[in-house]
């Protein structure tokens, strides 16, 4: 387990950072979470595609989404994706990972239908029926798991915690919050509490006892957690977690920094493209010669030569 240091209110008190995780647990009352803010990871992601406010909004909470799950449950160089999948709503398709402090994401939305994506919209209205999918894969371990909840709720982190409570039996909350400042740039911030019984904190997920006074009064301070505060870039996820829990004992371990990450190469495409057929790759070819690959996350053509 990486070193603690004990929160405290001068401490909390420190320079705002942006683009990181912070993890925290609360021993005495068996909780850990995370709190996070994006920062100008998500102005490059949202910028690789002319998306309008509401799905720049819905986009930044799925990643919100991603890092909170991907920083609790993830090891080594491993990754989690989230992924909503849909059908009857103006968007069908929403992706998004993290590996290692990297995250990356895109959404496939119906152009002609952009008049049904107004600010507010609820997940039925931008989905229809669907259901959300988080895949982690240990990366070296060999070792994937995944787990499918329906897209129910009104937001992508109401869905998410009936994925915890269905999935991993562990009580969770999860906030997420998007804005767009008057300048126009875009902040995201996310908050993730989780209880875990009997004090074994970043141990082994067990059955959730009913009877968790704890667990209730961590609940009840989260649940002030407001949209300002979530996305306050001048406010420290440490002061931000000193104002929510300094009625106990905060530990907070080395944060994570945050970066864009897309991992698309003109190596890694070639690799993918020679696990084909000689005679499919010759119909992929396009009349220069080339294989023209798009990365949908990053919005870029990559014309690949493979060759004879």
């Amino acid at each position: 387990m990486s070193e603690q240091t004990r929160l405290n209110g001068n401490g909390a008190a420190g320079a705002p950072q942006t683009g990181r995780v912070l993890p925290f647990t609360i021993p005495a009352r068996s909780a850990r979470g995370r709190v996070a803010r994006l920062g100008p990871a998500l102005a490059a992601i949202l910028g690789a595609h002319d998306y309008p406010a509401p799905l720049c909004q819905l986009l930044g909470e799925a990643l919100i989404l991603t890092v909170l799950i991907g920083t609790t449950v993830q090891k080594g160089e491993g990754q989690t994706t989230v992924q909503v999948q849909s059908k009857g709503g103006p968007i069908d398709l929403l992706v998004c990972d993290y590996r290692a402090g990297e995250i990356r994401g895109y959404l496939r939305f119906d152009a002609e239908r952009l008049g049904e994506i107004v600010p507010g919209a609820l997940l039925p209205d931008l989905f229809g029926t669907g259901y959300l999918a988080i895949t982690i894969d240990q990366g070296a371990a060999d070792e994937r798991y995944q787990g499918i909840v329906p897209l129910e709720g009104d937001t992508l982190c109401h869905a998410a915690e009936r994925y915890f409570t269905d999935s991993e039996q562990v009580p969770t909350l999860v906030r997420g919050a998007v804005r767009q400042t008057e300048d126009g740039a875009w902040e995201a911030g996310g908050l993730l509490v989780q209880h875990l019984p009997h004090g074994e904190t970043g141990g082994p997920r067990l059955t959730a006892r009913t009877d968790t006074h704890d667990w209730e009064h961590v609940l009840a301070l989260a649940s002030t957690i407001t949209e300002m505060e979530l996305t306050d870039s001048h406010l420290s996820e440490e002061a931000l977690l000193w104002r929510l829990f300094n009625e106990d004992e905060v530990r907070v371990s080395p944060s994570i920094a945050l970066t864009r990450g897309c991992r698309c190469t003109v190596q890694h495409f070639r690799e993918v493209l020679g696990r084909f057929p000689a005679e499919e790759l010759a119909e992929m070819r396009g009349p220069e010669g080339t294989i023209d690959v798009n990365c949908e996350f990053c919005s870029r053509l990559f014309p690949i030569d493979m060759g004879d």
